[in-house]
């Protein structure tokens, strides 16, 4: 595969309100696939790293990462510093409004005006893994962060 191949992604919506308050805004043409999602208790959400975006960084393939972690390869993390700068949240969905096309959550780990690039319900039965590992680094972090 030639490293000048290109893919273009389309922003479904956008993240809004505060860093204790956020919510998605989803695009009026994309407000359908909304759908459904308020049946679920929570969904991933892929969006566009736009902070770190930049050539300059999408070079980067190792990084020393906080927490008294070693320096390890960029896909051993998760920084924003990486080839292609998408990050991956599973966030609590508090309402769902279809007609608004606003999406509010909470444990979602990105800024208000951040570019949304999907949303997929989570489903227990193929999203979560039974006996998770994780480096010594790590360890301590406990076994959920959302409830």
């Amino acid at each position: 595969m030639p490293a000048s191949e290109s893919y273009n992604i389309i922003p479904v919506g956008v993240v809004t309100g505060t860093q204790q308050n956020l919510r998605l805004e989803i695009r009026p043409e994309y407000r359908p696939a909304l759908k459904g999602l308020d049946a679920f208790s929570h969904c991933q959400i892929l969006w566009w790293i736009h902070e770190f975006a930049e050539d300059c960084f999408r070079g980067t393939t190792q990084i020393e990462p906080p927490y008294n972690a070693p320096v390890s390869g960029v896909f051993a993390t998760r920084s924003p510093v990486r080839p292609n700068p998408i990050g991956l949240t599973v966030a609590r969905i508090i309402s769902v409004d279809l007609d608004q096309g606003i999406v509010e959550v909470s444990g979602l780990d990105a800024y208000p005006g951040t570019p949304v690039l999907d949303i997929k319900a989570y489903f227990p039965s193929t999203d979560r893994v039974r006996q998770a590992r994780v480096p010594a680094w790590a360890a301590s972090w406990g076994e959920w962060t959302i409830e």
